[in-house]
């Protein structure tokens, strides 16, 4: 089974999928490593990695589809994908969904947030037309090639008009043919309730760390028939956190000794990355070069 119906049958099926966040392809090989079932790669994490700045829309489609492309490239589960805005207009979008696409990526999803995106709580967080949305939606289902390529939309209007409302955009959302909408900020298992019955489809939650502490458990998300959870910004904050531990540990000590225990071993790391198949697959290489070599007369001089 390829990865986007992969991830299509994971949202369909009984049960919380875990979607953990990569930042960049080695975390993404991480969580793979650990057994999760597929990941979610976000702009937050992106321009966080790549630039080491805030998410404020600084980074275009093509650096995003370089970076998610590479995050495909390293694992085998699917990866489910932040379009921010789509990038633009409907022709924007439409290059964003073929790039995508050609990238590898399961699925992704298109916020109503006005251009350039702006994550948290940034300044001039805004939402854009309910009509300009359904058109840059319109262009995206138009331009998937793979009909198994998940597009789903998110609208931030809730905080600044409600439930209501989201949930209205919610609902013409689907009409345009995407395959999931949500509700960005319906946080409480009330307020999940409330979506799910009034927005079909699967409804995927979003725990993240940016956003402090978690309004629902898991338990609850379950309870309320939530097909999925991500957890877009756990490994950079993890990472964020070990590395500047290690680095306190060396700056005052000289040494490692206070954080032996996380670093891994080399061993460990070769695994992970696949050192054994590199060194097999050169050898099998040049054991072919040597044996085609080998049965031929040499040259005349």
């Amino acid at each position: 089974m390829n990865a986007r119906r992969k991830w299509r049958e994971l949202v369909a099926r009984p049960g919380l999928v875990l979607v953990p966040g990569a930042y960049d392809a080695l975390s993404a090989r991480i969580i793979e490593a650990q057994g999760f079932e597929a990941v979610v790669a976000g702009g937050y994490a992106a321009v966080g990695s790549l630039l080491a700045e805030a998410d404020g829309g600084q980074s275009n489609m093509r650096d995003y589809a370089d970076h998610y492309g590479r995050i495909c490239d390293a694992v085998e589960i699917p990866v489910y994908v932040d379009a921010d805005t789509g990038f633009g207009g409907v022709h924007n979008v439409r290059k964003a969904v073929r790039a995508f696409e050609h990238a590898g990526v399961a699925g992704m999803f298109i916020s109503d947030q006005v251009f350039p995106n702006r994550c948290g709580y940034m300044p001039g967080k805004d939402v854009i037309p309910v009509v300009d949305m359904l058109a840059k939606l319109k262009s995206a289902v138009d331009a998937r090639t793979d009909p198994d390529f998940f597009i789903a939309a998110r609208t931030d209007v809730l905080m600044l008009d409600g439930i209501e409302a989201a949930i209205e955009r919610c609902q013409m959302f689907l009409e345009v043919g995407v395959d999931m909408a949500k509700p960005h900020g319906a946080d409480t298992a009330a307020e999940i309730r409330r979506v799910m019955k009034a927005i079909p489809g699967p409804h995927m939650a979003t725990l993240s760390h940016a956003a402090g502490k978690a309004k629902v458990t898991l338990k609850e998300l379950e309870e309320c028939g939530v097909t999925a959870v991500s957890f877009p910004s756990a490994a950079l904050f993890a990472a964020v956190g070990g590395v500047t531990r290690a680095m306190q540990a060396l700056r005052q000590n000289g040494d490692f000794s206070a954080v032996e225990n996380e670093l891994v071993p080399l061993d460990a790391y070769y695994d992970l990355v696949g050192m054994k198949f590199y060194n097999d697959y050169e050898r099998a290489c040049m054991e072919e070069g040597e044996r085609i070599a080998g049965r031929k007369p040499a040259a005349a001089e």
